[in-house]
């Protein structure tokens, strides 16, 4: 079983509520629009990070992760990427192969809204963990926990931080 710490848009910032949670993940994904390296950077000190760069991100981010992040872990396929859309609307980039190949879990960012959807055309659970950060029009950051298990996602919870400074 592994516990995963689910989030997006930092915009260079990381808090001590954000870390707290970190600490009792097992592993961090990050979806991009990370910011300043320094978020990865100190995330990657506790515990294994997974990320992909988003829209805002530069050049060095852009060296040290990718645009798309395919994986499995525990028994579960993982697709990540910044900009990904949603069920019956992702993004043109990415519509013909998600169809083609559906991973069990599709995760985006970007649009600082917190969505939880399951594609039933498709089979896969969409995951958006919202913005965790403090650049953006969202009230309250967010992110998601959840645990995997055997290909099976479980106790999925979303995580509401301090509202935005």
């Amino acid at each position: 079983m592994k516990n995963i710490l689910l989030l997006s848009d930092t915009h260079s910032f990381i808090d001590a509520q954000i870390l707290k949670f970190v600490k009792q993940a097992d592993e961090v994904w990050h979806v991009g629009d990370i910011g300043n390296l320094n978020v990865t950077d100190t995330i990657k000190k506790l515990k294994p990070l997974r990320a992909v760069y988003g829209n805002i991100d530069d050049q060095d981010a852009r060296a040290e992760f990718p645009l798309d992040l395919k994986f499995e872990v525990e028994k579960t396929s993982v697709w990540m990427t910044h900009i990904g859309g949603y069920p019956n609307n992702y993004y043109r980039r990415i519509k013909e192969e998600i169809h083609a190949n559906p991973p069990k879990i599709f995760i985006s960012g970007h649009s600082h809204i917190l969505k939880v959807h399951y594609d039933k055309k498709l089979n896969l659970l969409h995951l958006n963990p919202g913005a965790a950060g403090n650049h953006g029009f969202h009230k309250i950051r967010t992110m998601l926990r959840f645990q995997l298990e055997n290909g099976e996602i479980k106790n999925l919870e979303i995580i509401e931080l301090a509202k935005r400074g």
